[in-house]
């Protein structure tokens, strides 16, 4: 049986409001070892901001990074991914769409991410549990 988004994704992700600094936002990515948070307004989540989108559109404004906001370089709208499909499905939408997170629905609601690095951690396990499990024999010393 193929594995689904949900039994790969992060629950509960991290989010930050549109009018937080890219510094302040930059802090809590680092903190929590992670590529990208939600942004919401309100209980409505309105954007995802990433890593590619601090270096690629918050560095090379040019504009002071303690005073530009969240919402002026986060992605709209978010792509997402139904928690039930295949996790093949999500690589090969990541793919496509040249991106590295995906926004997990249920329902229609967000309930979690899936990033390129939880993909990567799941066809690792993957692969690893499909090698043969090889027998090691020690070398025994001064014997040829």
């Amino acid at each position: 049986m193929k594995s689904t988004v949900a039994q790969i994704m992060t629950k509960n992700p991290k989010t930050v409001g549109p009018s937080a600094s890219v510094v302040s936002a930059a802090k809590i990515m680092k903190a929590a070892k992670i590529g990208a948070l939600f942004v919401k307004k309100g209980k409505q989540l309105v954007g995802i901001l990433t890593d590619t989108d601090i270096t690629r559109r918050a560095v090379l404004s040019g504009k002071k990074l303690d005073k530009l906001t969240v919402v002026e370089i986060m992605t709209s709208p978010i792509h997402t991914i139904d928690a039930g499909q295949n996790v093949d499905d999500a690589q090969d939408m990541m793919g496509d769409l040249g991106i590295r997170h995906l926004g997990v629905t249920k329902a229609g609601e967000i309930v979690g991410i899936v990033s390129v690095r939880d993909l990567l951690m799941h066809y690792k396990r993957y692969a690893q549990s499909k090698l043969p499990q090889m027998e090691y024999d020690e070398p025994k010393i001064g014997q040829d």
